[in-house]
């Protein structure tokens, strides 16, 4: 009888990426709020500038990354990616790939899976990650080591 395990995994994330779209979204802001040209489009612009920060806040503070019923569910805040089947993943490896991906931190790796099929990743215990993942299906080539 096979064990259905759950396992949560959250995402690492890096502040340092976090002030740097801070500083993205509300440097255009800076200018005109010194010069005190307070009106109603600069209303509107820093209201829509502090919900797009909360909207990315949102979603680097709740990547979760689960383990359930043989599939990687992976959740940026409220965005769902399809699910992965983890016996169709073939290698776990370290990337510096900057490419978008539901990982909210420099310290990612890369999920290859099915025909040429990759997911950027970025939980906070990789090697716990990369071990779980390998439990179910032990042909992953698994490059994730302790450091």
């Amino acid at each position: 009888q096979i064990k259905i395990m759950t396992k949560k995994h959250i995402s690492k994330t890096s502040y340092g990426l976090l002030i740097f779209i801070f500083i993205i979204v509300f440097a255009p802001m800076v200018p005109v709020l010194m010069n005190g040209e307070f009106d109603n489009s600069t209303t509107k612009s820093l209201t829509i500038a502090v919900l797009l920060f909360a909207f990315v806040l949102h979603i680097f503070l709740n990547t979760v990354y689960t383990i359930e019923d043989g599939e990687l569910k992976i959740r940026s805040g409220i965005i769902p990616y399809r699910p992965i089947n983890i016996s169709a993943i073939s290698e776990i490896s370290k990337t510096k790939s900057l490419f978008s991906a539901p990982a909210p931190s420099f310290d990612r790796i890369v999920v290859k899976y099915g025909q040429n099929r990759k997911m950027i990743v970025s939980p906070k215990d990789k090697v716990s990650f990369a071990k779980d993942l390998c439990a179910i299906n032990p042909n992953i080539v698994n490059n994730i080591t302790e450091d």
